[in-house]
């Protein structure tokens, strides 16, 4: 792949070249780690602090910002433009796979609709269903009785038990399990006797799974997750749960079982929350929130327990304030004992030491 100059990047992207457009590009990279013949980029011009130990040949900028030192190309849309620039140096490889393998196992009272793609040792059980278009990667097991609706996209290992239900245009990353048994067991007996697991997973459309997050099975009934919600990486939904539309729920959170949430939920990194709970529409539970108690819509909430982020603020001045109240409060326990000792010497001897003290903090 050949190289570029500043004058042919900008005239790739529509852009005004401010500088040296002789510079030659080589390919592209962060801010902190660019070298000289690397492109990067300032997506907002009060950023521009992060440049000052950046060595790029050039940068990507907003319209009409220049940066002292540099060649930059001016252009309306920054990261939209840097991307195409990172696609014509490393252009995508195609995650698409064709065809059936040999090496797939597809039952024979399996379903599949028009091109399907199945690839090396995926399992397709007895009585699933594929739509349109749908795409299951290398190593990825569908169980008995699910069904996937047309154009999603199932990748490496993924996994889905028994009767799990998919929407349309969903992506399932690898590692992904769904349909597991839930955490519920009978303890009356002594030990721990697994609860009945008889229900399914009802995934929306447009749903987006992280790698290795898992969504457990209802005891009864349906775990349902919205049409258009995204799940991050590493999340844990217990059985039960039923999420509404366009939630956004980020990595490393876990939700225990029977769980409601509106539409358009926010979870930030590592919150957790209780069972039996409802999350109202459009709210935002800030990172490591622990949710207890139902969340009113709109809420904004954050800490553990969760509270109203200016309640949780102000808490958090107060405690960083405790070591210096403590200060302060030594500091007037030692006056008011200079002057208890004080007032106790020029008082009768038969006075009590306790009349003596009340007097000295009373006045």
């Amino acid at each position: 792949m050949k190289n570029l100059t500043l004058t042919e990047i900008a005239a790739m992207v529509g852009g005004t070249l401010v500088g040296n457009g002789n510079t030659v590009i080589k390919g592209v990279a962060p801010t902190q780690n660019a070298e000289p013949n690397e492109l990067t980029f300032l997506e907002k011009a009060d950023r521009a602090p992060l440049l000052k130990k950046c060595r790029a040949g050039g940068v990507i900028v907003p319209l009409g910002f220049v940066v002292d030192g540099f060649s930059v190309v001016q252009v309306a849309d920054v990261l939209a433009t840097f991307q195409r620039i990172v696609n014509w140096f490393t252009p995508p490889r195609s995650e698409t796979i064709h065809g059936i393998s040999e090496q797939a196992f597809v039952h024979p009272t399996a379903t599949l609709g028009k091109e399907v793609s199945i690839g090396h040792f995926a399992v397709i059980e007895e009585d699933v269903e594929l739509g349109d278009r749908v795409s299951v990667h290398p190593g990825a097991q569908i169980r008995t009785g699910s069904r996937i609706g047309e154009a999603t996209t199932i990748f490496p290992n993924a996994v889905l038990y028994r009767n799990t239900v998919i929407g349309k245009r969903c992506i399932v990353h690898s590692g992904v399990v769904i349909g597991a048994y839930g955490f519920g067991y009978d303890s009356s007996q002594g030990g721990h006797q697994l609860s009945p697991q008889l229900g399914n997973v009802v995934i929306g459309d447009d749903v987006e799974i992280g790698s290795c997050s898992t969504i457990d099975r209802a005891t009864y009934g349906s775990t349902i997750i919205g049409d258009g919600t995204k799940i991050d990486n590493l999340v844990m939904i217990g059985h039960n749960c039923k999420f509404g539309k366009h939630n956004l729920i980020c990595a490393h959170t876990g939700v225990a079982g029977s769980t409601t949430t509106g539409d358009y939920v926010v979870m930030a990194g590592a919150v957790g929350v209780r069972d039996h709970v409802h999350i109202g529409h459009r709210a935002v539970l800030g990172a490591r929130s622990g949710i207890m108690t139902d969340i009113a819509d709109d809420a904004k909430v954050v800490g553990a327990p969760a509270l109203p982020n200016k309640e949780f603020m102000r808490l958090q001045v107060a405690i960083h304030r405790l070591p210096e109240l403590m200060k302060e409060f030594k500091a007037l326990k030692k006056t008011v004992d200079a002057l208890v000792d004080a007032q106790g010497e020029a008082v009768s001897d038969e006075q009590p030491v306790g009349s003596v003290r009340e007097t000295a903090i009373n006045g």
